[in-house]
């Protein structure tokens, strides 16, 4: 059985930060969370929403919440004929003001689950300040309802214990950031929404200029060419708290709108750049959770990265790595192995301590699971007693080869292997994501644990089998490093990058680079992108003319803050820590956007639409 994971949300405590005088304003004198036993014999003024209401013949008691927290409210009608008539109209959601006294309940009616459980109110009068319809759920049960419910209904949502944490949570990730980058001389700068469309890898959303007939603006999927413009202005340390687009497929960790955390620095190396993100991911653990997290973060190559764990994002919370069995099969017999090898590709291998966990069908999963990664498929075997090894390839392994796979891989009974042999990419990523599904299947993750990494040295360029041409691993403003620059016109897929991503448990938090600073560099980068002298000057052109009047060397990083706090919360989603984010189809479905707009509204930005059919929304 998975061990019940704790939130940090439920460490973050918001409610211990309150400044309570701040919140007596005109109608209310305290605040529903505040009040404690040393207030017993006050007269207050509360304000809030009804979160319940119980009806005991001559008592009414109502728990009335706000933004603090929840306070028992009594309706007498002993006491109060008037008030005890009014609440028999409350009902969940209506918001209302009360005046009473303040009183400490009897020892047997504490509720230790409330930190105002040990008083309650005494009402003398209610005033109903908005009345609701009945809400479409229960406040204490978001977590039995849909998704879809949710969002249509997110100012009820964002009511809830949850939301509420979620969304302060994210204002004191955000704040302490600033107030982090501030100390170490940084400026905030802003920088357009509505910009050029250049190309950075994913689709743009365009915007038509009514102005500029027949002329579009795009959003920024990043304010990266403006951050590195502001630089070449000698601005030294700029950073913003970005709004960014990308007209991109969905899932639970992406929005078509995003917020990332962007810096860039003058005059500085690979190590200044990490060295001051560390101690922002430090600064942000210990002043919002209280969590000292070990600095420095481990720091591995792509290719080491690959090679051992099958991913440029490994997580580190579970040991099961990959092992190389290339040079041990080199006299294989097996067609397989033998084809792999002449193509000089390679053969990796995991090991699961007991096969016992795995049904046939489970083996059956894995192996198209490794198809569905586009491995040609998986070999297993079972380490069964005496070390005879049971697989549907024995037949094809040598006594040798049996005996090098048990002395290398170190095999005892009950292990099970599995092996994956392909070109190198794929084998890495094939078993890479395996080992991602038996790290949660075997329960071999430290869910309580952040494991932080540093990816660096990888490929300025990958290979897109099916454009047949070259793309840019990160983007087409990474400098290459000084030892590969040779290979620039040679081979340039033997360029490695000034780039950098960090990693948390598993999930890229973010990434950046040194960037280039030479302008004819960068024309070279373009031409190898297949960019010719007219498209570079139609979409960065800008950027070449700003890069011939001196631009510093400058490098830095962009943080996804809606995933570093959704990780931060342990949550599943980063729609739990955005106000009103869209659904995996990319609508808001509370304000029913995208929707059609008027025949005149195009008109005035000259736009005619073509006929098309509208796609089922999923």
């Amino acid at each position: 059985m998975k061990v019940e994971v704790k939130r940090m949300s439920d460490k973050f405590d918001f409610k211990k930060k309150i400044n309570f005088d701040i919140y007596r304003t005109g109608l209310r004198t305290h605040i529903c969370g505040e009040l404690r036993k040393n207030h017993e014999g006050s007269n207050v003024v509360l304000c809030g929403w009804v979160n319940k209401r119980r009806d005991h013949g001559k008592l009414i008691f109502v728990d009335l919440r706000d933004f603090s927290g929840v306070i028992q409210v009594v309706f007498d009608a002993n006491l109060s004929q008037a008030s005890y008539n009014s609440a028999k109209d409350l009902r969940t959601e209506y918001i209302i003001e009360i005046r009473g006294e303040v009183k400490v309940r009897p020892d047997e009616t504490i509720n230790n689950d409330l930190l105002t459980g040990e008083v309650e109110i005494s009402t003398q009068e209610i005033r109903i300040l908005s009345a609701s319809k009945t809400p479409p759920f229960m406040l204490d049960d978001r977590a039995k309802v849909d998704e879809m419910t949710k969002l249509k209904y997110r100012y009820v949502d964002l009511r809830t214990e949850e939301m509420q944490s979620n969304m302060r949570l994210r204002h004191e990730v955000t704040t302490v950031t600033r107030q982090y980058l501030n100390s170490q001389g940084f400026i905030e700068a802003e920088t357009p929404i509505l910009a050029k469309s250049t190309p950075e890898g994913a689709r743009d959303f365009l915007v038509p200029s009514r102005l500029n007939p027949g002329a579009f603006y795009a959003l920024p999927q990043s304010p990266q060419l403006f951050k590195q413009i502001l630089m070449f202005s000698g601005f030294d340390r700029i950073y913003q708290i970005a709004r960014c687009f990308r007209d991109e497929d969905l899932r639970a960790d992406r929005q078509p709108e995003f917020t990332q955390i962007d810096l860039e620095m003058t005059f500085v190396k690979v190590e200044d750049v990490v060295n001051l993100v560390e101690g922002l991911i430090y600064k942000v653990f210990k002043e919002v959770t209280g969590e000292e997290i070990k600095i420095p973060f481990v720091r591995m190559t792509w290719k080491e990265s690959q090679e051992t764990y099958g991913s440029d994002k490994p997580d580190l919370r579970f040991d099961m790595k990959l092992k190389d069995v290339t040079e041990i099969s080199r006299d294989s017999k097996f067609n397989i192995f033998i084809n792999v090898l002449n193509k000089k590709g390679c053969i990796k291998s995991i090991v699961i301590d007991d096969y016992n966990e795995f049904t046939r069908k489970d083996l059956d999963d894995l192996v198209d699971m490794a198809k569905k990664y586009g491995a040609g498929g998986l070999i297993w075997i079972k380490v069964e007693e005496n070390q005879v090894l049971n697989s549907p390839i024995s037949k094809f392994l040598s006594p040798g080869e049996r005996e090098n796979l048990i002395k290398f891989l170190k095999l005892k009974e009950k292990n099970l292997v599995l092996i994956v042999a392909d070109e190198f990419i794929k084998t890495c990523t094939t078993l890479g994501a395996i080992r991602s599904y038996l790290g949660s299947r075997l329960n071999l993750i430290g869910e309580e644990e952040f494991k932080f990494t540093w990816i660096v040295d990888f490929p300025l360029f990958e290979w897109d089998e099916k454009e047949k041409r070259l793309s840019p691993t990160h983007h087409p403003f990474t400098r290459p490093s000084d030892e590969t620059l040779k290979y620039l016109k040679s081979d340039p897929l033997k360029l490695n990058s000034l780039a950098y991503d960090i990693v948390l448990n598993g999930n890229e938090l973010g990434g950046g680079s040194i960037r280039i600073n030479n302008s004819e560099l960068q024309k070279g980068i373009f031409k190898l992108l297949g960019f010719d002298t007219k498209r570079m000057e139609e979409n960065f052109g800008f950027l070449l003319r700003a890069l011939e009047y001196g631009a510093p060397p400058h490098g830095g990083i962009a943080l996804g803050l809606d995933r570093l706090i959704m990780l931060i919360g342990r949550l599943e989603s980063i729609r739990e820590v955005i106000a009103f984010p869209k659904t995996q189809s990319a609508v808001d479905i509370m304000t029913e956007s995208p929707s059609p707009v008027t025949e005149q509204q195009l008109n005035e930005v000259n736009i005619r639409l073509a006929k098309f059919k509208k796609e089922t929304e999923e």
